[in-house]
């Protein structure tokens, strides 16, 4: 379970930079558009914590560290090269980024293999490292 500070932090970021397709972020999943248009989800897979300090009750350091994965789900049956650029894109929002109290690292490249093809879309995902402190 992820930080409330990461989830702000990542969807306030795609909110204010991202314009090209809606963003469905965690428990707003709704229906895919009857079109068939692209649209963003974004998820939380993995979050680890760790305490760093110890002895200051109420300032001590918190990590978390973990990824979030953002999936584009591109019309199926269309050319793939526009949801690979976009895929390029929204790795940049992302990658050695600090904003909202995280910081993001390197993220990985969307895998394409025979599991891909999602319905009436054609899912592209990779993940993005980040870590968080708070104190506690």
């Amino acid at each position: 379970m992820p930080l409330k500070l990461v989830v702000d932090a990542v969807e306030a970021r795609l909110a204010d930079r991202w314009t090209k397709c809606p963003v469905v972020g965690i428990n707003l999943t709704g229906n895919t558009p009857k079109d068939g248009s692209p649209f963003v989800q974004v998820s939380y897979p993995v979050a680890n914590g760790e305490q760093l300090t110890v002895g200051a009750p109420g300032q001590n350091v918190y990590r978390e560290t973990g990824a979030f994965r953002i999936l584009i789900n591109w019309k199926r049956g269309k050319p793939i090269g526009p949801g690979l650029e976009w895929a390029d894109e929204l790795a940049a929002l992302f990658r050695g980024k600090e904003f909202g109290g995280i910081q993001t690292f390197a993220p990985g490249s969307p895998v394409i293999d025979d599991r891909n093809d999602e319905g009436n879309y054609f899912a592209l995902s990779f993940a993005v490292p980040y870590q968080a402190d708070i104190l506690g």
